[in-house]
């Protein structure tokens, strides 16, 4: 896993840089800057893995992973997965396709797919698309939402890992006011990799209720509009 050991522009995320990037087309036009990102996630980190570690390098992994899916337009051009086998699927529901995931609005949605009722949907994956979705979690955590892997149980090829991901809300959430708070999520997942260490199937197990009630705790509507602006690079993503 080598290849998992950062870039010359992020020290966490591969794959961001150099001439294998290229021809890479990224989403807003240039590779995303995560310098405020690593400083909210150094500042509220709760384990520093060893330097070469299995730890580092599967956090490293993911972090990869997660930029590459939410800032590379094409997923041709992602490195840290084969393409043509990969499956992600999120609390046991049916694996998703790259295309599937498409077709559903993003990742967003993916993380956030529901069987309850219409009307009782704090966030709804059926009303929002790939850039309602960006809005709305970038406009909530305003310096993004973090991850940092806590505990690895297996390496690879099949990889088994507890992972946290926090920000702070310190924007509205879907016209509900800001807290101030910390927001968490604790889950485990599993990464199988392929000889090349690229990932073929991905699962994610988590409480997706409990981490959507922490959003709407500062109850009452917000009544002035905010806009929320993406710039070139940004970083801004709730998975990163």
């Amino acid at each position: 896993m080598d290849q998992y050991k950062g870039s010359d522009v992020d020290k966490y995320r591969s794959f961001m840089s150099g001439e294998g990037e290229k021809n890479t087309t990224w989403k807003y036009g240039a590779p995303p800057n995560y310098d405020a990102v690593n400083k909210l996630f150094e500042e509220g980190r709760t384990k520093i893995w060893p330097t070469g570690s299995l730890g580092e390098q599967v956090q490293n992994l993911v972090k990869t992973w997660e930029m590459e899916m939410f800032n590379k337009v094409n997923p041709q051009d992602y490195k840290s997965v084969d393409v043509t086998k990969l499956t992600i699927s999120v609390n046991g529901r049916k694996p998703l396709k790259l295309e599937d995931v498409a077709k559903i609005g993003g990742g967003y949605n993916m993380f956030l797919q529901t069987s309850l009722p219409e009307d009782l949907r704090l966030y709804n994956p059926s009303d929002e698309t790939v850039d309602t979705a960006q809005k709305i979690f970038t406009t909530t955590f305003t310096r993004g939402f973090v991850l940092e892997v806590l505990e690895v149980y297996s390496g690879p090829p099949v990889i088994a890992y507890k992972f946290r991901h926090w920000g702070y809300m310190e924007g509205p959430f879907k016209g509900l006011q800001p807290t101030g708070e910390i927001v968490e999520m604790i889950g485990v997942s599993t990464f199988e990799l392929d000889e090349q260490f690229k990932i073929v199937k991905i699962q994610f197990f988590y409480d997706r209720g409990e981490f959507l009630a922490a959003l709407i705790k500062g109850g009452s509507a917000v009544t002035t509009t905010q806009d929320s602006t993406i710039g070139v690079g940004s970083s801004r993503c709730p998975f990163s």
